[in-house]
């Protein structure tokens, strides 16, 4: 027990001896510098200044751009070209879906179970029936409004021969029709009934302002035509067309499906509109 504390007293001693450096002129022996140590203030001072050293190298690679030249570290550069090329892939996978989805509505035409005759078809004469339009509580003013452009229709659209712009509507599907026009019940669309995958055409040439999906309507297109004319069509399976694109008469732009959470079924969903008040389709289209 004496040795062991012998030994510890000695080991002690060692750490707490003090020694002194000196820096001496070489020639004079003048004293330039001296500092007291002891082995214990070498080790804490290494200590320190290891700890110190492996701070400001962990700093340095962490935050600085000296860590790309580490392996294993991957450059800024290296990863904003991964995310570039990441978006353009999604953009690419868009492209593809978009082009799968106007092959698979134009397979029927290709396949011949749509004959030409029905695509081209073209309603040559509008109906000179009186035009419904829907039927809200109205002061006198809105009556006689909604009077001026029941005349206003008439006369553009099927009297005016002088007219430089005229509309021949096409039917944007041909099927029976599960629904009619009623006003009274504010349905103020037709319901047509067809095959999943059916091609929906445009019913006049215009451009599409709204290409989207609506949780109770599913996927949506809208189209405003000349005349101050617009065509709605709902619960579509896949829309062809994008917000901002012209289409042409007769042009697919979506195909049937039974999108929403009113749709019942595989149809569409076709409404016409004239001056911000919905008129009926059948007035301006045979769809049979």
């Amino acid at each position: 027990m004496a040795k062991k504390d012998k030994k510890k007293g000695k080991l002690k001693q060692k750490l707490t001896d003090k020694y002194r450096l000196v820096v001496l002129n070489e020639n004079t022996f003048e004293e330039r510098f001296s500092l007291k140590l002891s082995r214990l203030n070498v080790f804490v001072l290494g200590g320190f200044f290891s700890i110190l050293l492996i701070s400001l190298t962990t700093v340095l690679i962490a935050f600085t751009p000296i860590k790309e030249y580490i392996p294993g570290y991957s450059s800024s550069k290296l990863k904003s070209d991964a995310l570039k090329l990441t978006f353009e892939a999604d953009s690419l996978k868009q492209k593809l879906a978009i082009l799968e989805n106007y092959t698979k509505a134009l397979k029927p035409v290709l396949t011949g179970e749509i004959t030409s005759e029905e695509i081209d078809s073209i309603q040559i004469e509008a109906r000179q029936t009186t035009i419904n339009e829907s039927k809200l509580d109205a002061t006198k003013e809105d009556s006689l409004y909604r009077e001026k452009i029941d005349r206003e229709t008439r006369f553009d659209i099927l009297n005016n021969s002088n007219s430089s712009v005229k509309i021949v509507f096409f039917a944007p599907l041909k099927g029976n029709i599960s629904q009619n026009f009623d006003a009274n019940s504010k349905h103020f669309a037709l319901d047509i009934i067809a095959k999943t995958g059916t091609p929906v055409k445009a019913a006049a040439e215009g451009t599409v302002i709204f290409s989207g999906w609506s949780a109770e309507t599913g996927y949506v297109i809208i189209i405003k035509h000349n005349k101050d004319f617009i065509s709605v069509y709902k619960h579509n399976g896949n829309l062809l067309k994008q917000q901002g694109d012209f289409v042409r008469s007769g042009e697919v732009i979506a195909s049937v499906g039974s999108t929403g959470e009113l749709s019942t079924g595989p149809h569409l969903h076709f409404e016409l509109w004239k001056g911000g008040y919905a008129i009926n389709p059948t007035n301006f289209i045979d769809f049979k």
